[in-house]
């Protein structure tokens, strides 16, 4: 095997082989860390993990569309209904186990009185999920 020299003057031409002193260096580097961290990969931790139980999910709440047309009629759903009418299907919604979404929706010439009356009934059977719906106003 013949190694490369500084001496330029004793040697003109150039080194026609390759060095595999840093190759080898690496390999062995590379072995040292393999042989350290392999009895790691193997070593496991033990877990005494919880048991869960699968439930079914909650059913979705339901939307009622209720609605106060300009002369203070009452609308659920697009039926027409009175206010103490209105009050006794809040009570039904309200003793349900999943609270229902009221979207609410009022006409606005109609009085606040109305909306207020229907917002107190509401509050009263216990539902707290009311959203007021509105139209975009035209540009």
């Amino acid at each position: 095997m013949a190694f490369a020299s500084f001496d330029r003057q004793q040697s003109g031409a150039p080194v026609s082989e390759i060095n595999m002193v840093p190759l080898i260096d690496v390999l062995l580097v590379l072995l040292v860390i393999f042989i350290v961290t392999a009895p790691l990969l193997t070593h496991s931790v033990q877990l005494e993990l919880p048991q869960a139980s699968s439930q079914v999910n909650p059913p979705v709440p339901v939307k009622i569309e209720f609605a106060i047309d300009a002369e203070g009629q009452r609308y659920w759903n697009g039926e027409r209904v009175t206010r103490e009418e209105a009050a006794t299907r809040f009570l039904a919604e309200g003793s349900q186990p999943v609270q229902p979404e009221i979207h609410l929706r009022a006409d606005q010439a109609v009085a606040y009185r109305h909306v207020a009356q229907t917002l107190a009934d509401a509050s009263k059977a216990g539902l707290t999920k009311v959203g007021f719906v509105s139209q975009p106003e035209a540009p």
